[in-house]
């Protein structure tokens, strides 16, 4: 069996193929492909093991020999599953790779946020500290999480990690209900506990139920000084409208994951706000990079391997 990696360098340089290789009989890796490059190099392949390069329809058609498409990460938007399900080729995925790496960073930034590290940064780059007539700058009022409010949106297994580190902290946590749920869920949307949120962080997916989830309009009904972090996906935050209140003094603090294209090749009004003086915090997608995370992805992608020859074979 041949399998050919399309985007290896997706994940990283320190990362050991050895797991997949052990399941295959050839393994060809492409450090990056494009989606014209992907026809060729999967001709004659039985597996395509993709991170983000889009195989499209017309790709996809191409590839008479093609049984198996292993994608490197849990959404499969750049899979025409349509067609791979019209041609009858499976789509596996892999989850729960980076949640200790994701919840991590989410924690990360609702401290730095909290503390106002952005702004005190800024403060003793400039010199300010050096001056001060005593020996601290207190100029930024911090907030204490012990006893705060937290409103996640999102209770799979990101949300509630998170959820459970947040309670370390002595934060009081609530989920909200899952936009766009049609079943029985019963708890209080968004929009119902954003006025009493000190903070949200935002665990879904990228929907359009959940597309610009928190937009001018919740905005404005948050309490001064909320906090607002998005480590799910860009556009789930109407991100003009959170920068807007950012400016305005109606939001405590910004931080993101995540923008709605990546990468930001032409730009994006919160890195043009990097040097304002704001407590604002981009980081460029890199929640779920730990070498723990990303080594996981592969033993992942080897178990669906090892799943789908033994479905193959009936063993």
């Amino acid at each position: 069996m041949k399998a050919v990696i399309l985007d290896a360098a997706s994940l990283g340089p320190d990362v050991d193929l050895a797991p997949i290789r052990s399941q295959v009989d050839t393994l060809e890796v492409h450090q990056a492909s494009t989606t014209e490059q992907s026809r060729e190099r999967l001709a004659g392949a039985e597996v395509a093991i993709v991170n983000k390069v889009v195989l499209d329809a017309a790709t996809l058609e191409s590839l008479p020999e093609l049984e198996l498409i292993c994608v490197l990460a849990t959404g499969t938007n750049n899979i025409d599953m349509a067609t791979a399900e019209r041609l009858n080729i499976p789509v596996r995925n892999v989850t729960a790779y980076g949640t200790a790496s994701v919840a991590q960073h989410t924690l990360m930034l609702i401290l730095a946020l909290a503390n106002r590290l952005p702004l005190y940064q800024r403060d003793v780059a400039a010199g300010r500290w050096n001056e001060s007539p005593f020996f601290c700058l207190m100029d930024h009022a911090t907030l204490q999480l012990e006893d705060k409010h937290l409103v996640i949106v999102g209770q799979g297994e990101l949300g509630s990690r998170v959820a459970a580190l947040a309670e370390a902290f002595g934060m009081r946590v609530t989920f909200a209900a899952r936009p766009g749920n049609k079943g029985n869920d019963r708890r209080p949307g968004i929009a119902e506990l954003a006025p009493e949120a000190d903070v949200i962080s935002l665990h879904c997916p990228l929907t359009e139920a959940t597309r610009h989830l928190v937009d001018a309009d919740l905005l404005a009904t948050l309490k001064p000084g909320a906090l607002l972090v998005n480590c799910a996906r860009g556009g789930i935050i109407d991100e003009q409208a959170a920068l807007l209140a950012l400016h305005e003094g109606r939001l405590g603090g910004l931080g993101v994951d995540v923008l709605p294209v990546e990468p930001p090749r032409d730009g994006h009004p919160l890195l043009d706000a990097l040097s304002e003086p704001l407590n604002l915090i981009v980081t460029p997608h890199s929640a779920w990079i730990t070498p723990e995370a990303r080594q996981r992805i592969v033993a992942l992608t080897a178990d669906n391997l090892s799943d789908w020859k033994a479905q193959r074979t009936g063993t």
